[in-house]
């Protein structure tokens, strides 16, 4: 029996790669986290493979042109990201479930091809003001790359409203169990 695609979305800032590790590391659902490719160089401690298949331009753009994406966005001019099909497949094909950090529009567009196979899950901010400070005390972007990660959220969160379930992450603990929850009973 082929595994089920969880797809969690959000604005970058708003706990989605937290939530997702702190629901893997707890053991008890069979999810194996799909590993995204891009195009961005890779930040400090991350490594290919493990955080992003980390791809040239040209690399990525002639897997593009070869179709081994299910999804692909460009997420920032120049910038882009998306997940290979063989890395779903070699996870659903034995039998596991699948749980994807991807972009809103990837996100829906793999809804569109998988149906009810794959369930959307959007976390979102409190607010734009609160998501901007998460952005800043994070420390990793420029104020002109946080003032662009702003505006983006912008657009996801009013793409977020075609995912089947939305959660707002205010606290962290309850965000975690509310998705937890809802991965949960789509599973079962």
């Amino acid at each position: 029996m082929k595994g089920k695609v969880i797809i969690i979305s959000a604005p970058s800032g708003c706990g989605k790669s937290t939530i997702i590790n702190a629901i893997l590391a707890e053991g008890d659902i069979d999810m194996q986290f799909s590993i995204s490719a891009t195009n961005r160089p890779p930040r400090e401690g991350e490594s290919h493979g493990v955080n992003y298949f980390f791809l040239t331009d040209d690399e990525f753009r002639q897997n593009i042109a070869d179709g081994k994406f299910i999804e692909y966005e460009e997420v920032y001019p120049g910038r882009f990201y998306g997940t290979l099909r063989s890395e779903i497949e070699r996870i659903t094909s034995a039998g596991h479930n699948v749980i994807m950090d991807i972009d809103v529009n990837g996100g829906i567009n793999v809804k569109k091809q998988l149906g009810s196979q794959a369930l959307g899950i959007f976390i979102a901010p409190p607010d734009i003001e609160t998501l901007r400070q998460r952005l800043i005390n994070r420390g990793t972007d420029a104020p002109d790359v946080i003032e662009q990660r702003v505006a983006r959220a912008e657009y996801e969160i009013g793409q977020g409203k075609k995912y089947e379930a939305c959660v707002v992450n205010d606290y962290l603990s309850a965000a975690i169990a509310e998705t937890r929850s809802v991965i949960t009973q789509f599973l079962n």
